[in-house]
């Protein structure tokens, strides 16, 4: 099983890093190219800002590669930029991959000195929450499961192969668990 971290933007080595911590079968690679989107089994969408993300996943050719895999099965997880352009309504903008049925305001916690940690539920697990700039997801779908709260407001959510977290569990040292979740999700795709 091999899992992609898009390579464009965002914390990539700490993506990389708890994967391969997961299992040491798991191949965990960098995506940058069409080719290598083709040789993953998933995908990691992480954070960075999502407006210079769109710039690089048109310049690279990715969108409509990664759109059509996930639209076939493919497993994919964005965090915080990658919840925001897998969000199928984003305030003020218009939706970038629009492949999950929720709706996002970006920055919505405020500022990069606004920034904090929270801890709380994810799937029946007490972690860590790193929250850098971080969206608010302001509606779910009806057909999206609510896997984490803060404050009333949902901060993970997952549709059927499609996983979004409004944070950064990659931040959290040494904490593989919600990575774990993820390379089960793509284990049984």
């Amino acid at each position: 099983m091999t899992i992609g971290v898009l390579a464009l933007q965002g914390s990539v080595a700490e993506h990389l890093k708890l994967i391969k911590s997961v299992n040491k079968k798991i191949d965990a690679v960098p995506v940058r190219t069409v080719d290598e989107l083709a040789s993953v089994d998933g995908l990691i969408i992480p954070g960075g800002e999502s407006t210079t993300l769109r710039i690089l996943l048109d310049e690279f050719k990715l969108y409509t590669p990664i759109k059509v895999r996930v639209e076939a099965g493919m497993p994919v997880w964005g965090t915080c930029a990658g919840l925001i352009l897998l969000a199928n309504r984003i305030e003020g903008e218009r939706p970038y991959f629009g492949l999950l049925d929720v709706d996002v305001k970006r920055n919505a916690y405020g500022r990069q000195i606004d920034s904090f940690v929270a801890e709380g539920d994810f799937a029946g697990m007490y972690v860590g929450m790193v929250f850098i700039r971080a969206p608010i997801i302001t509606r779910v779908g009806s057909d999206v499961e609510v896997l984490s709260e803060l404050d009333g407001k949902a901060v993970a959510v997952r549709q059927n192969n499609v996983l979004a977290t409004a944070f950064h569990p990659e931040l959290v040292a040494r904490d593989n668990r919600i990575h774990k979740y993820f390379c089960q999700m793509v284990e049984n795709a």
